[in-house]
């Protein structure tokens, strides 16, 4: 049943009750109950633990071969203080028994009772007190992340586990002292601090320091052949490993990536007023890592291609490598300093850091537009989730930490940032920077829930913050709102706002943002408080009737805005970019809807404005619509007559731009786009010359990006192009990734159904971002009509790549997949599926209705479209 909600309640009351209620929930799990033994971790297991077991510590000892194939072995001695020997202790290991060879118990050998993920060690040989679990074991491969010449750990959110024996949970943090025995000529990072190294036949080992304390997820290491770098500045040495070779993106980027880390790391200090609080601070860039980066402490790793760019970046690829940095650096002191005591809470870390790196970029990068960026980044992204069926709450409900992984996604690390910043607008900048550092202090090398982080705010402002957070953050979805306007003699006499749930709940969102009444000389910017179902806005009445209301001019709301017919008109003559950004994202969710305007009209409105709308982030705003409208909300049959005039507008709108950043978006889009043969051939003289457009700079990538866009569109000669094209890349590990991705762009479909039947098999899944651009190809448009029979097996294999993949793998997974289908079948598909299956994994089943929402909705417009 869906509650409404009143704002403000009886704070005092309502807040008793539910801090109470929170109180009694944690930790409940007695000394005396008996806990079961199940694969993952337990909530009931955790809880148990925390009550037990405090002073941990992990002496590891792990042997790294130079090949890959051979095993990593090692050794390790698990420290722990145990408060009553009342039952057996379940350390986790999602490994095979077979890869235990000895495990002594406080110095005494035992058998290696291992059950359900887990090495058990019997009452008997405990003591209450100090104990020690010393264990020779062959580690586990599953998150070593082995490639030829390298390897790296990735163990959030309970990866530890496939690793090495380890109590993996989050709550329960301890220190590690890591000896590392790698081939001579590779570098490893890690944690602590490096006490020393000893090379002996053709290997060398690493001890390093005792780790500061830390949660088993951001325990890590990397090691392989990686160059490395240092820089001290400010009494602080920075080291970087990295296997970059482009001279030129070494040029451009190794000062700025120092030196925003620099910016970021004072900026936390300032304003959180605690200084770094870990030994080290390095980082480590990895050729196609899973994520944009890892908040390792002393270790961060980033994805080596969004760090290293070269001259023709854009002004977007520099603010976002700012942004990514920022946010990496944030999770020292939020997730790394005070760390979320479940997984049901990995939206806080991750929404501090968005929110922080937002604002630390706005300092690093005076001259960015931080209100745009804020606007473009978060509400596309989590819109494209809170629409569907399948919308998960911020806060969600987790029982086992092997259901972790699903926790993530673009409602918290998109919607969050939102709501964080509503937030603050409510309590004030400085009462709720005030509530965070109170926070932090108290917390600080602990653990902490969103329930105690609100408890502490709660006391720094009259407004209830109990409703406020109950559909903020424990509930999906978004309002859609509308709106009367009533006027006398040309002047309004009573401007009527009104919003409930998209999916017509009687909820409301309190949330404040802006309003312009727009005239043909001014416009009038009005603050609206929507702190009920229903407002009236006093300030509109007098002022003379406008020719439209535009709405959250300044992006900080959030809901399908509705629009009007007469803001087409007006809309590319407004100055200001953050309201134009609004608008387009108001626009485009609206079509979505089937309101206001249809995929037709929003796609010849963009066209008229591709010489018009000149701000880079805004461009490529559009320009990403415009390209969706065209491969998935327009008919295919129309595409072949449309394209030839929207490719010469492009190419016209490229020639007449003036920043080069913008120049390059229109060339990317008209790339996109070109399907006629002429185009196609401009398409490949660049190519094959070498030769950008005027007043563009393409980057070897980009060159990659033509030769697969020509080959995907079966262009002659495509299989010479990209064997051309590989002799032209230096770099060994982008060679790799496009010699993977080859059998996935050929032309001969029988190539491509084995290309797909190869990754039924886990060691095909390896390098997560090689699978996911593969299958951007493998289903493109133009491929559709003979990649649609892979969907239903796509499906199949989802559950596989929830045990086998990292976080973001299965989302991914689904979004590559059915990212560009518009057809009935392709629905029907999704909906057969889910009907087979009634008893699915409810979070992979949202994640499924999250991906197909395109297909659902492209279904009803394409066929209005016809």
């Amino acid at each position: 049943m869906k509650n409404k909600y009143i704002w403000p309640l009886q704070k005092g009351l309502l807040f008793l009750s539910f801090a109470s209620a929170v109180s009694c929930m944690k930790h409940v799990s007695p000394a005396s109950s008996s806990v079961p033994v199940v694969s993952g971790v337990s909530k009931q297991l955790a809880d148990f633990r925390i009550s037990q077991l405090s002073k941990i510590n992990y002496d590891l000892h792990l042997t790294i071969p130079a090949r890959k194939d051979e095993p990593v072995l090692a050794s390790e001695t698990v420290s722990f203080h145990l408060k009553e020997k009342s039952q057996p202790v379940q350390l986790d290991f999602k490994e095979s028994a077979d890869k235990l060879k000895q495990v002594k118990v406080n110095g005494k050998v035992v058998p290696a009772e291992h059950t359900q993920e887990h090495l058990i060690i019997p009452v008997q040989h405990l003591k209450k007190g100090e104990n020690q679990v010393a264990i020779d074991f062959i580690a586990g491969n599953l998150s070593l992340n082995r490639q030829a010449d390298f390897l790296y750990t990735l163990l959030v959110p309970d990866r530890a586990r496939t690793v090495f024996p380890c109590f993996d949970q989050p709550s329960l943090k301890a220190t590690f002292k890591l000896t590392l025995s790698i081939p001579q000529e590779w570098k490893a990072l890690a944690n602590a601090p490096l006490q020393d190294s000893v090379m002996s036949a053709g290997q060398k080992t690493y001890h390093y320091q005792k780790s500061d304390l830390i949660p088993t997820y951001l325990f890590s290491f990397a090691a392989g052949k990686f160059d490395h770098l240092a820089q001290t500045a400010n009494g602080r040495t920075m080291h970087f490993l990295h296997r970059e070779t482009d001279k030129e993106k070494l040029a451009q980027s190794l000062s700025p990536i120092f030196q925003i880390h620099r910016d970021a790391l004072q900026f936390m200090e300032e304003y959180t007023g605690i200084p770094y609080p870990f030994q080290k601070f390095d980082f480590v860039s990895i050729p196609d890592f899973q994520y944009g980066g890892m908040e390792h402490v002393g270790a961060i790793q980033y994805k080596a291609s969004t760090l290293f760019l070269d001259e023709g970046a854009t002004q977007d690829q520099k603010i976002s490598r700012s942004s990514l940095i920022s946010h990496e650096t944030a999770h020292m002191w939020f997730g790394d300093l005070v760390t979320m005591e479940w997984f049901n809470d990995v939206w806080m870390k991750e929404v501090f850091a968005n929110f922080m790196a937002d604002k630390i970029t706005q300092v690093a990068m005076p001259t960015s537009n931080y209100d745009l960026k804020f606007v473009v980044d978060h509400l596309p992204a989590a819109y494209g989730v809170d629409r569907t069926a399948g919308a998960n709450p911020i806060r969600q409900r987790l029982d086992n930490l092997q259901d972790a992984g699903s926790m993530y996604g673009n409602i918290i690390y998109h919607k969050a940032p939102v709501m964080m910043r509503q937030l603050e607008r409510l309590m004030g900048e400085e009462a709720f920077r005030k509530g965070l550092q109170q926070y932090l202090k108290k917390y600080a090398y602990g653990n902490a829930t969103w329930p105690d982080l609100i408890q502490i705010l709660d006391d720094l402002t009259p407004a209830d913050l109990r409703a406020w957070n109950q559909v903020w953050v424990n509930e999906a979805g978004r309002p859609q709102f509308d709106y009367s306007l009533q006027t006398e003699e040309n002047k309004i006499s009573q401007l009527t706002i009104r919003q409930k749930g998209e999916d017509n709940s009687t909820r409301f969102w309190p949330q404040f943002f802006e309003i312009a009444l727009v005239y043909p000389d001014r416009i009038q910017e009005l603050t609206v408080n929507m702190n009920q179902a229903e407002v009236t806005v006093p300030e509109a009445v007098g002022k003379e009737k406008p020719l439209f209301v535009l709405f959250d001019v300044t992006g900080q709301g959030y809901g399908v805005f509705p629009v009007d017919a007469q803001m087409l008109s007006g809309l590319y003559g407004l100055q200001n970019p953050v309201a134009r950004a609004s608008a387009y994202i108001n626009l485009y969710e609206n079509m979505q809807n089937g309101r206001s305007i249809t995929p037709t009209q929003l796609l010849d409105f963009y066209r008229s404005g591709l010489s018009k709308e000149t701000e880079e982030l805004n461009v490529k705003l559009i320009t990403g619509q415009l390209s969706d409208i065209f491969w998935r909300f327009l008919p295919a049959a129309q595409r072949p007559t449309l394209a030839p005039q929207l490719e010469q507008e492009l190419w016209t709108a490229m020639e007449h731009a003036t920043a080069p950043n913008v120049k390059k978006l229109l060339f990317k889009t008209y790339q996109s786009i070109a399907l006629s043969s002429a185009e196609q051939n401009r398409l490949y003289q660049i190519w094959d010359k070498e030769q950008a457009p005027a007043g563009i700079k393409l980057s070897e990538d980009d060159y990659t990006s033509l030769a697969l866009a020509l080959a995907v569109r079966d262009y002659q000669n495509s299989p010479q192009i990209l064997t051309l094209q590989m002799g032209r890349i230096p770099n060994p590990d982008r060679k790799k990734r496009l010699q993977f991705m080859l059998p996935a762009l050929s032309g001969d479909v029988k190539e491509r159904d084995a290309f797909f039947a190869s990754l039924k098999k886990e060691e095909n899944r390896e390098v997560e971002s090689w699978v996911l651009s593969a299958l951007n190809y493998l289903h493109h448009p133009l491929r559709a009509a003979t990649s649609e029979k892979y969907l239903k097996e796509s499906l199949d294999l989802l559950e596989k790549i929830q045990l086998t993949g990292d976080i973001f793998f299965p989302a991914s997974w689904l979004s590559a997949t059915f990212g560009s289908y518009q057809s009935p079948s392709a629905a029907s598909t999704v909906r057969t599926f889910l009907q087979a299956h009634p008893d699915y994994n409810p979070k992979l089943k949202g994640k499924i209705l999250q991906a197909a929402d395109g297909v659902f909705r492209a279904e009803k417009l394409v066929q209005q479209g016809k």
